[in-house]
């Protein structure tokens, strides 16, 4: 697995700041360099993640009469970093999943979104790699990830569009049919605004 190299983004946040036309050795920006080493170890830190490893440890055989029909995780807080621009995007995830045999524990949902989030991403691979890595681990009838988020390089850069927001859906199985898909958004609730409260 994948380990931050803090030393080598020091050096490479410093070149940057000298290209850019700044004084990196100046007060305001000594420390600067140290300060992105360690914010970069931890905005990447899912790097060193195996998604199938987190959540086996989650996964249990359900007992009769503990499937129900559909189970939602909503408001999942995420960030990530676009891949792109390494700018971040914001927002918040929905996980549903039908039940086949087993189930996972549901606070390791919110961990799987967090550390495939923490890895250089689009917004469109996270929802898909949320929804394999659901999927692989818990062999579910159907899942649906549903991504609402914002985007800092389209509300600070290019278009500047401050007040939009970016959702994706990705779906496995018997969520994939559009009906079932539509019921399981509904039960989401109104999306629009990524991170907003």
């Amino acid at each position: 697995m994948t380990t931050v190299d803090k030393g080598r983004i020091e050096r490479a946040v410093s070149e940057i700041l000298a290209a850019i036309g700044d004084d990196p050795e100046r007060a305001g920006l000594v420390d600067t360099p140290r300060r992105v080493a360690e914010a970069y170890a931890e905005f990447f830190s899912g790097l060193s993640v195996d998604a199938a490893e987190l959540m086996g440890t989650a996964v249990v055989p359900a007992e009769p009469g503990q499937l129900g029909e559909l189970v939602i995780i909503r408001d999942i807080e995420f960030r990530s970093i676009c891949e792109h621009h390494l700018l971040p995007f914001l927002g918040r995830a929905h996980v549903a999943y039908v039940p086949g045999s087993q189930i996972v524990g549901l606070g390791r949902i919110p961990g799987l979104v967090d550390a495939l989030a923490s890895r250089p991403q689009l917004q469109e691979k996270l929802g898909e790699e949320i929804a394999d890595a659901l999927a692989a681990a818990v062999d579910p009838a159907g899942v649906l990830v549903v991504l609402d988020a914002v985007h800092a390089c389209v509300t600070t850069r290019g278009a500047r569009q401050t007040q939009s927001s970016t959702v994706t859906v990705a779906s496995r199985g018997s969520l994939a049919d559009p009906v079932a898909r539509a019921e399981a958004i509904t039960l989401i609730g109104p999306l629009g605004g990524g991170n907003a409260a």
